[in-house]
């Protein structure tokens, strides 16, 4: 592994300027509730109001425009959870070509829906005996189809990294950054933009309990291994940080708070009924964080992005139950 970087600043203005006009420059939303909640300044980038209702956008269109002719032609291929999968497909169907996506077979299914509505071909498998990443790379291989990965590529990382451009160019300097965290791609491109942009910001990720790969991680020194974690935070569902992903994490990031799935649910709640906005449960874990106290010492100005929206009616109405 190296300490040469593998992406920078420069490669997520560059990332900005390829998606401008194709992604959304979402809004910062405010609130004085939450500021006077949490005892800071915070803003929200809402990457839940993103095409796809998430940030993968920015990352999957990146990474596909780089694409030669030839190989757009003869299609793209990915695996995901959800998210990125409708990302690609969303991709691929704007610079005209096909897409075929590797997804849990217990996918929400309002993210199957979505996925196979942007014109996708949905491949199933077991997240809990298959390994997608094989998967991924023998269909791909078989049929001849350009591969992009969810985290792992540097054109995904720093096109994810452009939200928190946006963010820091719309409110100025902030003393941190709360990220949520599952492969660990929008983090790494968010503290590469934040750290070029404001060198003394903090970054603060934001895991599952039951999901904390990361965090295990960056205090062992190297990339640690857990089971498959069971949270209603699928999204963020990793058993292990990615290689390309880490290598930046561990470099940029300076904390890992940990958030229990009864504080996502209270956090979608509250950006339910106090913040009028829909977040899926990974999307709202960076507030669950601020809210139950686990960004500490508490910073003055705070962003958070809201990674995603992508949660179904009946679901939102489940979880938000308890």
């Amino acid at each position: 592994m190296t300490d040469t970087p593998p992406m920078t600043l420069r490669d997520v203005h560059d990332a900005a300027a390829r998606i401008k006009g194709v992604a959304h420059r979402t809004p910062v939303l405010r609130s004085r509730t939450l500021d006077e909640l949490v005892g800071a300044e915070v803003f929200l980038k809402c990457e839940n109001l993103q095409r796809i209702g998430a940030f993968k956008f920015r990352g999957a269109y990146n990474a596909a425009s780089r694409l030669s002719a030839a190989q757009l032609a003869k299609g793209i291929a990915a695996y995901s959870s959800g998210n990125h999968a409708q990302a690609v497909a969303l991709a691929a169907r704007e610079l005209g070509t096909t897409a075929v996506i590797v997804m849990p077979e217990d996918t929400p299914r309002a993210k199957l829906e979505a996925t196979a509505g942007y014109g996708a071909e949905i491949v199933t498998y077991d997240r809990y005996t298959g390994d997608r990443v094989a998967i991924g790379e023998a269909l791909a291989a078989d049929r001849g189809l350009a591969l992009i990965p969810p985290y792992e590529h540097p054109h995904v990382i720093a096109g994810q990294g452009t939200a928190a451009l946006e963010l820091i160019e719309e409110v100025g300097e902030l003393d941190a950054l709360v990220v949520p965290v599952g492969g660990g791609g929008l983090i790494a491109g968010s503290a590469t933009a934040a750290k070029g942009l404001l060198p003394g910001i903090r970054v603060v990720g934001v895991e599952p309990e039951a999901g904390d790969d990361t965090r295990r991680s960056l205090a062992a020194g190297h990339r640690v291994s857990i089971p498959v974690p069971r949270t209603i935070a699928d999204g963020q569902a990793a058993d292990i940080p990615g290689e390309l992903t880490f290598s930046v994490n561990r470099r940029l990031v300076d904390d890992i708070s940990l958030v229990s799935d009864e504080q996502i649910r209270d956090a979608m709640r509250f950006a339910f009924e106090r913040l009028k906005t829909v977040v899926e449960p990974s999307g709202a874990s960076g507030l669950a964080a601020l809210l139950a106290r686990r960004v500490t010492p508490l910073p003055r100005r705070i962003g958070v992005v809201l990674s995603g929206g992508n949660v179904g009616a009946e679901r939102f109405a489940e979880i938000i139950a308890g």
